[in-house]
């Protein structure tokens, strides 16, 4: 049995929904099978052909009603019957796998060219460690610091409050 699906949604494509039909098809023991992203009249479609027998296209049918991709918003699903050729879903397979080395590449490739400014980040980091290495002895200096104006500020406060006892005395203001 030979069949053709459409998938329709607001967002159908860039959510795995083509790995995720492949998945299903397998669970099936679907043997032909391809899917393919396209753009519809209605916004993003999913193209599906599918050819195996009745009861594994049925079955593969009723996971596709009622399942879907986390991502995905479907609005529309339409079966037909199709007469054409499907692809062997091993080659369809391949098929992804292209695909997706074809996204990949580019990034990989950026990915490359940001790592050779690595050895530059590294001696900056390595610069900015050496700074902070010396952050335990400042500290011990201004704890340091901090120990020797305490006391002076311990008999400065005496004086002061010795200072504003007089003063209170002879205004005679106790």
């Amino acid at each position: 049995m030979k069949l053709k699906i459409t998938i329709v949604g607001p967002k159908v494509h860039d959510v795995g929904y083509r790995y995720f039909l492949l998945g299903i098809a397998m669970s099936n023991r679907i043997r032909m099978f391809e899917a393919h992203n396209i753009k519809s009249s209605e916004g993003e479609a999913v193209l599906v052909f599918a050819d195996g027998d009745e009861e594994a296209i049925k079955a593969f049918c009723a996971q596709v009603e009622t399942e879907r991709p986390a991502r995905s918003e479907v609005s529309n699903i339409v079966f037909d019957d199709f007469e054409g050729d499907v692809m062997r879903i091993g080659e369809y397979a391949q098929f992804c796998a292209t695909i997706q080395l074809n996204k990949a590449i580019p990034v990989l490739l950026e990915i490359r060219d940001n790592t050779k400014a690595t050895p530059q980040i590294l001696e900056e980091i390595k610069a900015v460690r050496k700074n902070t290495d010396t952050m335990p002895q400042v500290l011990g200096e201004i704890k340091g610091l901090r120990d020797d104006i305490q006391p002076g500020y311990a008999n400065n406060l005496r004086q002061v409050q010795a200072d504003v006892r007089a003063i209170k005395e002879r205004l005679g203001m106790q």
